[in-house]
């Protein structure tokens, strides 16, 4: 027997020490060994060395000497079944009943064969320090489910046992953010045939609904967008549909983490070359900020600051529009910024560009060159070239976090020494978290900057607060002014930096930043797709603050000042996978035990 985690394998015993040979009666065997906290997989069987016939029979697989079937709803909580294979072999009888009550006696026939529990021990405790409460009213309707299957539920949620994973859902340590590396990509599977594009939905909405910390700030009815993409996906009858359905309702849930990451070659506009251009949206215009490759950029005729309005005779603002439902993004700024690496993309060769220049509109054709031959970080920041910190005034210094290193803070503080202010670029993503290392030398005493909440796994769809994460004071202390530049390309651990300076006194200007803090939680999909969301939510500490002033820059500017200066764009469903019925019981030893019967052949 042996039971393997993320690593390898955490336990074993291949019962070599019993030494068992030649040819034996009926003898009953067994191994035991500790239940690992590291083990998702528990491995078991009979290996033969050299020729010769073995018989098994009577397994039994016990956990704290509980046989396995006595366990409480091992089948749910332990992951003993095939989560998927059971909805496949659910849904045909759900479609074939003809009416509420059918389909409700289905599932509770469904839920019975599972077991139901009757007991727990411990059983989880409701969670304090609440920030969102799960939301299971809906086992509670008996109009929708009836009294049969309604108590079946309530049953397994009231008699759910304490517990600090699942087999399907663990955590990351130290930070907290779910681990979905339980569930199956089906990788062999180019287009997965209906049955799993519905898993591919009911898995995806299923973790959102229960281990998305920001589900309160998804604009749709989450439940209507189950109903709207189930015939969506249903008919997506080629790969490049389906992956494009999937990134549509990836982008639903409206967090600049979350995208199909597997699939972006399919995302309009569609091609492998580009414009040489950089490209910026200001307002609603796609505004050419610099050159992506240094000879056949300039080579177009585009300059800077030109708008383009046209593409091949389409409106970049119809197309914007066309395209936005496939860009996932917490804000409209992130979602610009993203079309904008894209908009001149297609087929190599030229096109046709329709231009703003100043008071003038003009007509060029541009060549799109092949994008390997472009510089892929072209745009990619917007900070000022050239040295990590230097001093533009003489009671003035800079710093970006572009290219920080940790190691280097003392250098830095030397050139911010006697000036009266310093300006820190994060209009980038910080080289190094510096979060403690540098922020420490502006705050004089410790200083909370957010907190965290992150998903229970005794009570899946509820979110906990963690203590507040605080700064402590390092010398020598900078006592000049700070004030931090931030953007659209501000994002996850730039905006967490921005978060700790303005806690410990900086002021921010800017524009609206990208709305992606938090560490992210990956999603396996059918097919061998892959899409991501935060897995932790991070907010302003106050506890006095309402929910909207302490939530971070999801929605609202990440800024004290908002400037202008050629600104960027304006700144369950049936399947039971991520519900609340797969605790896994803390367990502290498995034990394996069979008869077994070896004959040698001669």
């Amino acid at each position: 027997m042996r039971e393997d985690g993320k690593g390898g394998a955490v336990q074993f015993d291949n019962m070599q020490q019993w030494s068992v040979k030649g040819t034996t009666p009926w003898t009953q065997y067994s191994i035991t060994v500790p239940l690992d906290s590291r083990a998702t997989t528990v491995f078991f069987g009979a290996l033969m060395a050299g020729p010769g016939r073995t018989w098994v029979d009577d397994l039994e697989l016990l956990v704290d000497g509980i046989l396995i079937a006595q366990v409480p709803n091992p089948a749910v909580t332990g992951g003993q079944r095939h989560w998927d294979y059971d909805l496949f072999r659910l849904l045909p009888d759900v479609l074939r009943a003809k009416n509420q009550a059918e389909r409700n006696a289905v599932l509770v026939e469904w839920i019975d064969g599972l077991g139901v529990p009757a007991s727990c021990d411990p059983c989880a405790a409701a969670p304090v320090d609440v920030h969102l409460a799960a939301d299971l009213a809906w086992i509670d309707d008996t109009a929708l489910l009836g009294p049969k299957l309604a108590g079946r539920l309530q049953a397994v949620h009231r008699f759910r046992a304490e517990c600090d994973r699942q087999f399907f859902v663990s955590f990351h340590p130290g930070v907290g953010n779910p681990d979905f590396s339980a569930e199956l990509p089906y990788e062999n599977l180019a287009l997965p045939d209906s049955g799993y594009r519905i898993l591919a939905l009911f898995r995806f909405w299923n973790l959102v609904a229960y281990w998305f910390p920001y589900r309160d700030l998804i604009e749709e009815r989450w439940d209507d967008v189950l109903v709207e993409f189930l015939p969506r996906l249903v008919a997506a009858n080629d790969r490049d549909t389906y992956q494009l359905e999937l990134m549509a309702l990836v982008a639903r849930i409206h967090d600049t983490h979350a995208n199909l990451w597997s699939s972006l070659d399919v995302r309009p506009p569609r091609g492998d070359a580009s414009v040489p251009v950089v490209l910026r949206f200001v307002d609603k215009d796609a505004v050419v900020a610099g050159y992506s490759q240094e000879s056949s950029g300039p080579a177009t005729s585009l300059m800077l600051g030109d708008v383009i309005e046209q593409i091949n005779r389409q409106s970049v603002r119809q197309l914007v529009t066309q395209w936005t439902p496939w860009y996932a993004a917490s804000n409209q700024d992130a979602r610009l910024r993203d079309i904008a690496k894209s908009l001149t993309r297609g087929p190599a060769g030229p096109c046709s560009l329709a231009i703003r220049r100043g008071e003038s509109r003009l007509e060029l054709t541009a060549e799109r060159i092949a994008q390997a031959k472009l510089d892929p970080k072209a745009g990619a920041t917007h900070d000022r070239p050239g040295d990590t910190c230097l001093r533009l005034a003489a009671d003035v210094a800079y710093l970006k976090l572009s290219s920080v290193k940790t190691e280097d803070i003392p250098q830095y503080l030397a050139v911010m020494d006697s000036t009266r202010g310093v300006v820190i670029d994060i209009r980038d993503y910080p080289l190094s978290f510096v979060v403690f290392a540098l922020g420490g030398h502006f705050v004089t005493e410790l200083t909370a900057f957010t907190r965290f909440t992150v998903g229970d796994a005794a009570n899946p769809g509820a979110f906990v607060w963690t203590r507040a994460q605080s700064i402590p004071p390092l010398q020598p202390h900078y006592a000049g002014k700070v004030v931090v530049l931030v953007d659209e390309t501000t994002q996850s651990s730039a905006e967490y930096t921005t978060m700790a300076l303005r806690a410990a006194g900086a002021v921010v200007i800017g524009s609206t930043t990208a709305g992606a803090d938090g560490n992210v939680s990956t999603i396996p999909l059918p097919g061998g797709l892959r899409t991501m969301f935060s897995g932790i939510g991070v907010f302003y500490p106050r506890p006095d603050a309402d929910a909207a002033d302490r939530h971070h820059a999801r929605y609202r500017r990440q800024t004290d000042a908002f400037g202008d200066p050629g600104r960027p764009g304006r700144g369950s469903g049936g399947r039971a996978g991520g519900g609340p019925t797969r605790c896994r019981p803390r367990a502290r030893r498995v034990k394996i035990t069979s008869r077994a019967r070896i004959g040698v052949i001669p």
